[in-house]
């Protein structure tokens, strides 16, 4: 596509940072510590987990920038593995994220939301779903009414994210007594520091966007890196110091008893029943905005397979509204996929199914470093991972370690999301043979 030239080169280091952590900081940080705890079994081994899911997640986002300034094209993970392995390896990643990681976070999301609103008002927690499935709605139809809706919630929600990770952060270290280190999850049963890797790698997901923005940079080789080491640095040392500040407040085993609500509990402790209210609407903001930004973004890759033509009923999928000029049919498959799986699983199960779906991408585009290398035999002044081969081998090596883990730990939904995609296998080879043929419609 030609719009891809045609974007204007403005953004500075200070904004690119901002937008780094704007874009990984989202729901996780509240919701993952009790998991992350019970999974590792201590306090001191959750910190490291924290630390481990950072430095994979830091080397991600310096591998991928490399890939998406040389492959400058929309559609992001989709765009990056069709380029380098295939239309048959992209399409079972759009056919993944279609059908696995958009709607599983975007139910994890809206599960979490409605677990804190229940909390807060004191609703029966058998709620919670309702409630989820609610805001879903509600922000689907705003989306679809147009992005500048979608667009005022986001930058509202961008503040409101920030101020309860500062307030339990700096309250929670200066006027907690509790213990920090070595204090154990209070659950028996098999440590897995795979399990709580994953559930790291949750609150720090969002870094693929980071590459998007390599074509508006006024120096995209040096702003690049640098704003992906310093954004991705800030948001570490905020989650670090959010755990600390909670497990300072609250025993750890208290953190894995209170789950999604150990955050809220803390503010109270901290700040008495009106300020933890308080801080509890905060993360409330934080996960709204989130989600928000989720139903805005993901119906975009099943809308662009669907205007080629590539998934079952294209013409529904790819239409957009006349007036408002949005992917109606994308954005409510989305949704519907979304609410179906809030019905019937848990949001921690969600959240795990999407990342083991999304890492084997993951994998492969990290990988793609290297093979590009190969494929561009002159020197170009484009922006290059630092430490190659290092870093991508970090990178690809934490993916393999997760997916790995998660088949060891967790078969049945590795097993399910791997037979979700194989069924994506006789669909793509239909649709591709429709294609071949000279009569063969194309999705308007």
């Amino acid at each position: 596509m030609g719009n891809e030239t045609q974007l204007k080169k403005n953004i500075g280091f200070s904004v690119a940072t901002t937008l780094v952590i704007g874009t990984v900081i989202g729901s996780g940080i509240f919701m993952k510590p009790g998991i992350v705890i019970a999974s590792t079994g201590s306090s001191t081994a959750a910190l490291w987990a924290w630390i481990i899911g950072g430095i994979i997640t830091l080397a991600s986002g310096l591998t991928i920038a490399e890939v998406s300034v040389k492959i400058p094209k929309t559609g992001g993970l989709y765009a990056y593995i069709e380029d380098v392995y295939g239309k048959f390896w992209g399409f079972l990643c759009g056919w993944v994220q279609t059908l696995i990681y958009g709607p599983a976070i975007m139910g994890t999301l809206g599960l979490y939301f409605g677990s804190l609103v229940a909390g807060l008002f004191g609703y029966s927690q058998h709620s919670y779903t309702i409630i989820g499935i609610i805001t879903i709605l509600f922000l689907g139809f705003m989306n679809l009414l147009g992005t500048q809706y979608g667009g005022l919630i986001q930058n509202i929600s961008t503040i409101g994210k920030l101020i309860p990770i500062v307030l339990i952060a700096v309250f929670g270290i200066f006027k907690g007594d509790v213990q920090i280190l070595n204090m154990g999850s209070g659950v028996h049963h098999s440590i897995s520091m795979g399990a709580a890797v994953l559930a790291t790698l949750f609150a720090y997901d969002g870094w693929m966007n980071v590459g998007f923005m390599a074509g508006e940079m006024k120096n995209p080789g040096k702003t690049l890196p640098k704003a992906i080491i310093t954004g991705i640095a800030v948001v570490i040392a905020a989650y670090i110091l959010v755990n600390i500040a909670m497990l300072h407040v609250l025993p750890a085993s208290k953190i894995v008893e209170l789950g999604p609500n150990a955050a809220s509990t803390a503010a109270s402790i901290l700040f008495g029943n009106v300020g933890g209210n308080l801080i509890t609407i905060g993360i409330l903001v934080s996960i709204f905005g989130c989600l928000n930004g989720k139903i805005l973004t993901f119906p975009r890759i099943p809308f662009a397979m669907a205007v080629d033509g590539f998934l079952p009923g294209s013409k529904s999928l790819s239409y957009v509204h006349p007036k408002y000029k949005t992917p109606v049919g994308a954005t409510i498959s989305q949704m519907a996929i979304a609410i179906i799986m809030m019905l019937v699983s848990n949001p921690d199960k969600l959240s795990d199914i999407a990342m083991f779906s999304v890492f084997i991408f993951y994998g492969l585009a990290f990988f793609a470093v290297f093979i590009l290398r190969k494929r561009e035999k002159e020197e170009t002044n484009l922006y290059k991972v630092p430490l190659y081969p290092i870093t991508p081998l970090i990178a690809t090596l934490g993916a393999l370690y997760i997916v790995g883990s998660t088949l060891i730990n967790s078969p049945t939904d590795a097993l399910l999301s791997i037979g979700i995609t194989i069924i994506g296998i006789p669909i793509y080879l239909k649709l591709n043979s429709k294609k071949q043929q000279p009569t063969g419609q194309k999705a308007s």
